[in-house]
């Protein structure tokens, strides 16, 4: 039967009010996307500082469990306990910290610089090691001087005062930054974790009014998700730290205490995190000699099988399931376009994904059943 007049006119509105549609939902996911890349390192500060209230808003809530007081008092609480450990710490150890990492950091230039040599008397090229002046002979080098030591000449001084004042000056803003973040990473899990509810409903005021329900039950996923992963995490740091630093000093390796804190704050990273801790494991354990590199080889090699294939399966088996190949691979990606602050969230962020898809794989089913 033909189509009428009206009908076609009809059909024509409705097919070019879908093109429109579709072009502003291109546009408008185009221009998010652009977003995310301009200011990723802004928005990954915002979701550490997340992070930092989810932690501290499981702890109040677990303290919640032991003491029945309000919400502010319990967070007040659990953020003098942390302080006070961490001030403790610092007055403490503070002295044996700053002396074993410089006698770290010492150990284990000696040591690239033994490794190098040893990979050069085998014939394997480490010219990608250079990061200094070239060496003589080599295009670029400067030639040998024979002539006697002269003054140097105003335009040298100023270059050279020129390029101190530089790299002061880069140092001076490097360490503000450092500094910024980390109290705006501080500033945000407070405010966060002060008023959890507020941030919620806020959330869920940005949602159709149609789609809030299944918003909550995705907010809330998220948030239960990453409380338990968190809380398993800093079990799996503590118990990291606590077996290497104290195998280390069984041991007899310098700088064990150093070692084992380096260790358990990389163990915040899967994967990436585990393999930079052996890696400089090993090498601080060379100046002990090849029978304390070897043991600490394989105390590391421990610890690893403890945090893969006991702690992280038993505590966190109610929190994450995702395949190591995946994760690895999502953490290379991030670590390549975003940096350090890609490689340690992308298991969180991961965990955001994953609660997305679980959450919309559960809804499939259920639409179809609800449509037959």
């Amino acid at each position: 039967m033909p189509l009428s007049s009206d009908d076609r006119q009809q059909t024509r509105k409705d097919l070019a009010w879908s093109i429109a549609a579709g072009g502003v939902g291109i546009v408008a996911f185009a221009g998010l996307l652009a977003f995310t890349w301009y200011y990723a390192a802004t928005l990954l500060l915002i979701f550490a500082g997340m992070l930092l209230g989810v932690t501290l808003n499981a702890l109040t809530q677990q303290l919640g469990r032991l003491i029945a007081a309000p919400h502010w008092l319990r967070l007040a609480t659990v953020c003098l306990v942390l302080a006070a450990l961490l001030s403790g710490a610092a007055f403490l150890g503070g002295t044996t910290i700053a002396q074993q990492a410089t006698a770290l950091s010492g150990t284990i230039k000696s040591q690239l610089v033994t490794v190098k040599a040893f990979l050069d008397r085998n014939g394997i090229d480490t010219s990608y090691f250079e990061l200094g002046n070239p060496p003589q002979g080599q295009p670029g080098a400067a030639a040998p001087s024979t002539s006697q030591p002269h003054l140097p000449s105003a335009g040298t001084i100023a270059s050279s005062g020129g390029a101190i004042v530089s790299q002061t000056w880069r140092l001076l803003l490097g360490t503000l930054n450092a500094v910024g973040n980390f109290f705006i990473v501080i500033f945000l899990g407070l405010t966060f974790a002060a008023q959890p509810a507020v941030y919620r409903n806020g959330l869920l005021y940005l949602a159709p009014a149609r789609q809030r329900a299944h918003a909550a039950v995705i907010i809330d996923g998220i948030g239960e998700t990453l409380e338990r992963w968190l809380i398993a995490q800093m079990v799996v740091m503590m118990v990291v730290f606590a077996v290497t630093w104290l195998g280390l000093a069984v041991i007899g390796i310098p700088g064990s205490f150093i070692l084992g804190i380096q260790a358990g704050l990389l163990a915040f990273i899967p994967t990436v995190g585990a393999i930079i801790a052996g890696v400089i494991v090993v090498l601080a354990s060379l100046a002990s000699g090849w029978v304390a590199a070897g043991s600490a080889l394989v105390l590391f090699l421990g610890v690893h099988a403890l945090e893969s294939y006991v702690l992280t399966p038993i505590l966190q088996r109610q929190a994450l399931d995702i395949p190591p190949a995946t994760l690895f691979a999502f953490q290379i990606l991030l670590g390549i376009v975003f940096g350090i602050w890609g490689i340690s969230l992308a298991l969180p962020l991961m965990a955001v994904v994953k609660v997305l898809i679980d959450y919309f794989k559960a809804e499939e089913p259920a639409a179809a059943s609800a449509a037959a």
